[in-house]
């Protein structure tokens, strides 16, 4: 990176990412003491307590674009780091389990809106040859919160009965921090151009971004784009079906290698293969660090390799991992070989679809419908993000373990199906250029 503060920006925004990571996987320490506490049952459990926080998540991508565009990228994300900081100190403080399902939902919110707004405002103002990593540092951030989550819970399990509160209330001290950060950073001079209407300001943040640039026929690079589009179409009209299958179809399948309901049920998981309770926390650790490891060997590949070279890569390791652990629990092969496989698991994930869908989603729509095409994405990933999650104890138990895993081998099939006869490759090319190219696919389909 040429540009200091590009990256420092970019970094900043991205730490939206590390509360996603962290929020999202650190109930799974707090998953059999909650279940013991309030003994509502498998499917209650399941849906309010352990899902509560997806649902949120699921609101949050639904209708996050409305305030990314409306508001602005970075008020947004002002706006995510106050809704962490709460649900942190609500859902640490109370004793009813709808009470905290009510306060872990508004930290799903925050990921949810998190989700779009974070990728949508790095993409608008990286460089085109530095946007994959300068995006996915977004991902990088989210396993970096996972590995600390893991860690965490791992360090305050023994601190008494009352451990999980400690466990979910620390979140509250990296919300603050993230909060104070963004505060910092310059709103995005693509949204003040097409949605704030404030062409010096833009030409302002384009100065700073480029500084021996020439802002104004990089301004009108991005006018020519919105002229050539009518700023009042939805995301659903004709011209824009290729670009809306691609985040369709990118998300189902994220959700459908089975990542989040590994994520939320890490311990659990490793107890069914043979392995004690503190074992099993600590196999959740070395988890996080494969995620981290491998996600950093992503990001330095996406703008060398690409986009689509990743997916072909996360996808054969998917089948192969995937398909194992299968097999571990269908001839009862006890102790580390469902860890290890699941080890390769996280590591195809993290290469592939971890380091490479909040880049391409923010990627392949226009600039003024970025914000509602990053949000129809982000909400069929979090639809299924909160659904498979939700169904995992239930199926892990009416039809076994081994099934589950089968039929997520097999989607991942259909993934590496869907990448080599569909999805485009996106790196080195402008915003612009890139909405060009789709809207002739667009217009084929």
């Amino acid at each position: 990176m040429k540009n200091n503060k590009i990256l420092f920006w970019s970094v900043t925004v991205a730490l939206a990412g590390f509360l996603f990571g962290f929020d999202t996987v650190v109930i799974s320490g707090a998953d059999l003491s909650l279940q013991e506490l309030w003994g509502r049952g498998e499917l209650f459990h399941g849906f309010v307590v352990m899902a509560s926080a997806l649902w949120g998540t699921v609101a949050g991508a639904l209708f996050g674009g409305i305030p990314t565009d409306r508001l602005g990228r970075k008020t947004t994300l002002i706006w995510i780091g106050v809704f962490y900081f709460i649900s942190a100190v609500g859902s640490a403080s109370v004793s009813d389990p709808w009470l905290f399902a009510a306060f872990r939902f508004l930290g799903g919110i925050g990921v949810g809106v998190s989700t779009i707004a974070a990728p949508t405002y790095i993409s608008e103002i990286a460089p085109a040859a530095d946007r994959g990593k300068l995006v996915a540092s977004y991902q990088f951030n989210i396993v970096f919160g996972i590995l600390i989550a893991f860690l965490s819970n791992y360090l305050l399990s023994c601190v008494g009965d009352n451990a999980w509160r400690w466990m979910i209330g620390v979140e509250a001290i990296p919300a603050l921090i993230y909060t104070l950060l963004v505060l910092g950073v310059p709103r995005s001079p693509r949204w003040l151009l097409v949605k704030g209407h404030q062409p010096e300001e833009a030409q302002r943040v384009l100065l700073l971004i480029n500084p021996g640039a020439d802002a104004g026929a990089m301004m009108a690079e991005i006018a020519k784009d919105n002229q050539q589009s009518d700023l009042d179409e939805t995301i659903f009209h004709p011209r824009y079906r290729f670009s809306l299958m691609l985040a369709f179809l990118l998300a189902f399948f994220n959700q459908f290698s089975g990542i989040n309901a590994f994520l939320y049920y890490a311990p659990r998981i490793f107890e069914t293969a043979g392995l004690e309770r503190s074992s099993a926390l600590l196999s959740s650790v070395g988890i996080g660090v494969v995620n981290m490891v491998f996600t950093l060997i992503g990001l330095s590949l996406i703008d060398r390799f690409g986009r689509r070279q990743l997916m072909y890569i996360g996808s054969v390791g998917y089948i192969f991992s995937l398909g194992m652990v299968a097999i571990a629990f269908a001839l009862g092969w006890q102790g580390w070989y469902v860890p290890l496989f699941l080890f390769v698991f996280i590591a195809a994930h993290a290469i592939g679809q971890g380091t490479v869908i909040w880049v391409f989603l923010s990627e392949i729509f226009p600039n003024h419908l970025r914000a509602s095409g990053t949000s129809f994405g982000t909400s069929v990933h979090w639809v299924l993000a909160a659904a498979i999650p939700s169904v995992v104890p239930i199926l892990f138990t009416s039809i076994g373990t081994a099934p589950v895993f089968a039929f997520f081998a097999f989607m991942m099939v259909l993934q590496l199906v869907f990448v080599w006869r569909m999805m485009p490759e996106t790196k080195g090319v402008t915003l612009e250029e890139l909405g060009e190219t789709l809207n002739l696919k667009n217009a084929v389909v």
